[in-house]
């Protein structure tokens, strides 16, 4: 039995859909949308579509951008000869949170997991080798999760990297193993970052 109108159950049930969003969360927060001023709620949904129109992949790194090339990429600041590659644009802002890293990144969105059935052609390895094939890069830097596809990718990327000649290095192991890189505290990510190895 429903104990809301359709209006307020079919709220509640898309936000419920979200990940990390519960029963009770949705209902709070589909609550909150409601008693909002409509002009702000209005401004919520807008910005909420305009994200899914104008979200796109960088052409460079492949991150998500609503410009041709992200922040991070556009910079002439940054270092391109150094790419830190992270399995998804979250652990890309657990890094650029440090403060600390001053070189270029590459999100492949996602890790191999024969188990899930996602391969080497379902994250954007392709894409990577040709950044590669530019001659430009001086290391590549391996920031996937300590998880077992992770670690799984890792080994797979350094394996393809090294006929290159590039210098291929790893995080090292502050990270602790199973965790997401966007869970973890700044130190961690820099002990990491500063302790890595060669592979």
């Amino acid at each position: 039995m429903d104990y809301f109108s359709g209006h307020i159950s079919d709220l509640i049930e898309q936000l419920s859909s979200l990940p990390g969003i519960g029963a009770k969360s949705a209902q709070r927060l589909a609550f909150f949308i409601i008693s909002q001023p409509e002009e702000k709620a209005k401004r919520l949904a807008d910005s909420i579509v305009s994200a899914r129109q104008n979200v796109r992949y960088c052409k460079c790194c492949c991150t998500l951008t609503d410009a041709e090339l992200c922040p991070v990429c556009a910079s002439p600041k940054r270092d391109k000869s150094t790419i830190m590659v992270v399995e998804t644009p979250r652990d890309l802002a657990a890094y650029e949170k440090t403060g600390k890293y001053e070189g270029v990144y590459h999100v492949l969105h996602g890790a191999i997991s024969p188990m899930l059935g996602i391969g080497p052609d379902d994250i954007r390895l392709k894409e990577l080798m040709v950044r590669l094939a530019s001659g430009d890069v001086k290391e590549v830097i391996i920031a996937t999760n300590s998880s077992l596809e992770g670690e799984t990718t890792a080994m797979y990327v350094s394996r393809l990297i090294k006929p290159t000649g590039i210098k291929t290095t790893r995080i090292a192991s502050g990270v602790p193993v199973g965790g997401d890189l966007e869970n973890i505290d700044e130190v961690t990510l820099l002990r990491a970052l500063d302790g890595r190895t060669e592979l």
